[in-house]
């Protein structure tokens, strides 16, 4: 079994499950130990900034909000560096604990020894 998790997630509130399931995922490995990388790209970057989690809404899933605050606990979350480029995101603008980088770091976690990568 893997001891690292990257997730991609690149769905935000247009595609509300698939971004949903990413962000339960992070969590649930978050909760069992797993050493969790989750990337915000595509639409799920504004849920980098204070806020957004508490904007979007699924019936009979878990708030996001309080996914991501768990997997900020336990976990990394980094926001893709062209990402937040073309939404005009700083690292000013971002949660705490929120960093920005870019593909060679997400290249470089995904290719480590013992870790899977998941994209949703």
């Amino acid at each position: 079994m893997a001891k690292k998790l990257v997730i991609k997630v690149t769905a935000g509130a247009d595609a509300p499950e698939r971004c949903s399931q990413a962000f339960t995922v992070a969590a649930v490995a978050v909760a069992s130990g797993v050493d969790v990388s989750l990337w915000l790209t595509g639409e799920s970057a504004w849920f980098a900034l204070p806020g957004r989690a508490a904007e979007f809404d699924l019936p009979h899933a878990a708030p996001l909000p309080d996914l991501l605050d768990s997997i900020l606990t336990a976990g990394r979350i980094t926001l893709c560096t062209q990402c937040a480029a073309r939404r005009d995101i700083t690292e000013n603008d971002v949660i705490k604990g929120v960093r920005i980088a870019g593909a060679q770091v997400f290249v470089q976690e995904a290719l480590a020894d013992e870790t899977q990568a998941l994209v949703y």
